[in-house]
């Protein structure tokens, strides 16, 4: 059994962070422990999983209104409809991958990106070679309805690392995540766990398609399997959506820079994100609640 510190641990610590963390936490208990829930926490969670798809597709460019997305049944006719409809099959799977991903997790990305990308790609399912690019992760704007936009334009984010660069860091992630699994108790929260998760697959981009999408679908799971929000209602893709992504981008070239203050504006980020998500099913529970859905 592994018995040393979490590396990910001092992360929590950084400025603004365990406030961030906290004001999750409390939310998140607030919506566990709303009267809705006792009794339809099961179509909680499916309006959770609908809703945190719809706004990672809109996130990679298929910015659907979510009552499209809730009658469509054919998502193979356009770019467009295959990237929702690869952002539901992964929102369908990802609470039955919990158990591997615990000692697996590079099984679970393969699994994620065979979803997403469908079985007619003959790269579904296995990380970029040599010579393959990974295509955009925004290739849409998306404008922020909450927050500050960002002040000035926001820089391109720079290329992914090549294949084996990534390759290998993506073996170091995998370590690190089973061998917390390993470690009976304490570490870093599991908000921290699931933005870091995020944020290096996004930077290393390990597919040629769909990181965005795997990426957001891994951080999903991340925050089940840690406990942190274990029946899946909280969608941080919503939030994300919500914030936009000139202040996504902006975030993530501040965790790619890998300086105290740029990794700390990630992991706010992502809890803001995650935050908005709450708020989003606190809303659909109070809707429930009024006999309106």
């Amino acid at each position: 059994m592994t018995t040393g510190t979490d590396p990910l641990a001092p992360l929590a610590q950084l400025a603004g962070v365990p406030e961030a963390v906290a004001e999750v936490r409390k939310n998140v208990d607030r919506l566990y422990g709303h009267r809705v829930m006792r009794r339809r926490a099961g179509e909680v969670t499916s309006e959770s999983a609908l809703r945190g798809a719809r706004a990672s597709a809109a996130l990679d460019g298929a910015d659907w209104p979510l009552e499209e997305v809730r009658r469509r049944t054919d998502f193979g006719a356009d770019p467009e409809a295959r990237t929702v409809g690869a952002a539901l099959r992964l929102s369908a799977e990802a609470g039955q991958l919990l158990s591997v991903w615990r000692t697996s997790p590079l099984q679970v990305l393969a699994r994620l990106h065979l979803l997403a990308a469908g079985d007619g790609d003959p790269a579904a399912g296995r990380p970029r070679q040599g010579g393959e690019e990974a295509a955009p992760l925004f290739p849409k704007e998306v404008a922020a309805t909450e927050g500050e936009a960002p002040a000035g334009p926001v820089g391109e984010l720079p290329p992914p690392p090549p294949p084996t660069e990534a390759a290998a860091r993506l073996d170091q992630l995998a370590g690190l995540l089973t061998a917390r699994a390993e470690r009976p108790t304490g570490g870093a929260p599991a908000l921290v766990v699931a933005a870091v998760v995020h944020g290096e697959l996004l930077a290393l981009r390990p597919f040629g398609s769909h990181n965005g999408l795997v990426a957001r679908a891994a951080q999903r799971i991340v925050l089940t399997a840690e406990g942190l929000d274990p029946k899946a209602i909280c969608p941080a893709e919503v939030g994300l959506a919500e914030l936009g992504t000139a202040a996504y981008r902006r975030a993530l070239l501040g965790y790619l820079e890998g300086t105290p203050e740029g990794v700390s504006r990630w992991l706010v980020h992502c809890a803001t994100g995650l935050g908005l998500g709450v708020r989003e099913s606190t809303a659909v529970c109070e809707a429930m609640q009024r006999g309106m859905v």
